[in-house]
């Protein structure tokens, strides 16, 4: 009966997170919805409210934009930033095949932003006035998979994929970490680069080749995730060895404590991926309205960055629904009446 009971146990025991949590439970603490909240969640119009926030960062009950990868792309390491391990002195794998795991990384980030930038052409129509029906969320969003087109959700899931991305790149690579200094340096304790954010490797606006430093290292990742690796991932440097995903986070502050992975328990190594995380995602943001900036020149940008935002666009992002316009039109036209009828008076004769 033991034996039974622990063999069902193991068949519900959520696997090894492959990134910083999207759910609570099974180790994890929602640190991709907490990172984006923390990030995000500011006063001011180009912040996110939080309606909209919800439907980016997640609410508690579902994933949001930036859990989507979680759903979709568990099997696809260039939506994490993943095995691209290299290490100095013998190693399985050459420094370019790294490189190349980490330009596919980003290459695949750069499409996830692109088409955001390209879905925001969708909120406003030829006059740049916001369309209703590309702007309402009740119900909340689906995924585009499953047939989501309004302009608002495509444009945030594709946002918040791209945020997912640049992440884990802060908990799975040792950018921003360092290295056990009580253990030698090896597959299992890989040296640390212990450099700040926001990183030039992700560069999401640009075309070329992304500059990787020759010590950069993300971890190898297979279900069966362990220390020192197996199958394909024996003798190379693990996702298991390398990965800061687990702990918990403010979601106002964005103070990290609590760390819950071994990489992580080393110094300060899981409040410097989450302060990494937190500070790029913020520069993603400044670099998305930018590129809208670009694309759509200044007026057009302006508004499609209020709807993204805003939780009643059509209310909050000034002179581009019909409504507003028409209401703005209706004040104009009493404005010029008082005008008059108080011109008449001063000139009774005329």
């Amino acid at each position: 009966m033991l034996v039974c009971l622990l063999a069902a146990a193991a068949l519900v025991t959520p696997a090894p997170a492959a990134a910083f949590g999207t759910i609570e439970g099974g180790g994890q603490h929602r640190e991709h919805e907490h990172i984006t909240r923390a990030a995000l969640a500011c006063p001011g119009r180009d912040c996110f409210e939080p309606g909209t926030l919800g439907r980016l960062a997640g609410d508690g009950r579902g994933f949001g934009a930036v859990g989507s990868p979680d759903l979709t792309e568990v099997n696809v390491p260039a939506a994490h930033c993943d095995d691209a391990d290299f290490l100095a002195g013998g190693y399985p794998r050459t420094r370019g095949q790294a490189t190349a795991a980490v330009t596919a990384c980003v290459e695949h980030l750069r499409g996830r932003f692109r088409a955001a930038v390209r879905d925001a052409a969708g909120l406003l129509d030829g006059y740049g006035r916001i369309l209703p029906d590309e702007v309402l969320l009740d119900g909340g969003c689906a995924l585009a998979e499953q047939g989501e087109q309004r302009a608002k959700c495509t444009t945030l899931e594709e946002f918040g994929r791209a945020l997912h991305g640049v992440q884990d790149f802060y908990a799975h690579s040792s950018w921003a970490d360092e290295a056990d200094p009580a253990r030698p340096v090896g597959p299992d304790n890989p040296p640390g680069l212990n450099r700040p954010a926001p990183s030039p490797v992700l560069d999401l606006r640009g075309t070329g080749a992304p500059d990787v430093p020759p010590d950069l290292a993300t971890g190898c990742f297979v279900l069966h995730d362990a220390v020192p690796g197996v199958g394909v991932c024996e003798r190379r440097i693990t996702h298991a060895a390398l990965n800061k995903d687990n702990g918990l986070i403010d979601a106002v502050t964005g103070e990290a404590t609590g760390p819950g992975t071994p990489r992580g328990r080393v110094g300060t190594n899981f409040a410097k991926a989450v302060t990494g995380a937190v500070v790029e995602s913020r520069h993603q943001w400044r670099e998305l309205r930018d590129a809208l900036r670009d694309e759509y020149g200044e007026r057009r940008a302006s508004v499609m960055v209020c709807a993204l935002t805003h939780d009643d666009p059509l209310s909050d992002c000034g002179g581009a629904s019909d409504r507003t316009m028409i209401a703005s039109f209706v004040m104009f036209a009493l404005f010029l009446g008082v005008i008059a009828l108080s011109s008449r008076r001063r000139n009774p004769a005329g």
